[in-house]
C-alpha cells in the first residue's frame, strides 16, 4: 500500500512493483502476486515524473477480480 513517511498513513492506494525491491521489505503491505499474465503487466506504462509518476495519461484498470487459492 502506498503511503507517506508516517508507517501508519497507508490508505486504498497501492503501487506496482515491477522488479525485486529489498528495501522496501517490512516497510509495505503486499497485496497479491501476479501468478499468471505477465505480459499484462509488462505492458503497463512505468512512472518516470517525480517519485514514479507516469508523465501524460496513465494506464485505467478497467476490471479487478480477487481470488483465493
Amino acid at each position: 500500500m502506498a503511503r507517506t513517511q508516517d508507517p501508519d498513513s497507508a490508505n486504498s492506494q497501492f503501487f506496482i512493483v515491477f522488479e525485486a525491491s529489498p528495501h522496501l521489505d517490512g516497510l509495505y503491505t503486499i497485496v497479491g502476486q501476479v501468478v499468471e499474465g505477465m505480459d499484462v503487466v509488462d505492458a503497463i506504462k512505468l512512472g518516470r515524473g517525480r517519485n514514479g509518476a507516469v508523465v501524460g495519461e496513465p494506464d485505467l484498470m478497467e476490471e479487478v477480480r480477487v481470488t483465493e487459492d
